[in-house]
């Protein structure tokens, strides 16, 4: 930020603890799927997976070890119900640079957050929303997946 000198600048806070919260799918063949919730659940994840099952179809999903994709006995089961059509490997713990979806959360935080006022959070989310229905991460999944190998 560029400010005149020896002038404290004022930053416009709204106060709010509102949140929402992204999954995202990138596939090899560079297709991407993203969707927006108010809440971070198993719940959601559920849903989730049932849309990415309906747009994909049969496929292998790496997924990191947050306590929402695995420890629930409701995913547990879901899977468990698909395992024909859904293949599920997680990465090791604590490894976010083998996950290539890591890559397009920082680039969303930084084009959607730095130097950024939203005086509605609504107004974010929709920024959030458009930002990640519009962007094309040319991301080597392949890459990043190999990473874990070497």
């Amino acid at each position: 930020m560029w400010t005149v000198d020896r002038v404290r600048p004022i930053v416009t806070m709204t106060g709010s603890h509102q949140r929402t919260c992204v999954f995202g799918t990138l596939c090899i063949n560079g297709r991407q799927f993203f969707r927006q919730y108010e809440s971070f659940n198993q719940y959601t994840f559920r849903d989730y997976l049932k849309q990415v099952q309906k747009k994909f179809g049969k496929l292998i999903l790496f997924i990191d070890r947050a306590s929402q994709h695995h420890r629930s006995v409701m995913i547990k089961e879901y899977m468990k119900q698909n395992k024909d059509v859904l293949k599920v490997i997680y990465f090791p713990k604590g490894s976010p640079e083998f996950n290539a979806i890591e890559e397009c959360w920082r680039q969303g935080k930084y084009n959607l957050l730095v130097s950024r006022y939203y005086p509605k959070f609504d107004d974010f989310k929709h920024v959030i929303a458009n930002y990640y229905r519009t962007r094309c991460f040319k991301l080597d999944i392949v890459k990043y997946l190999s990473r874990s190998m070497s």
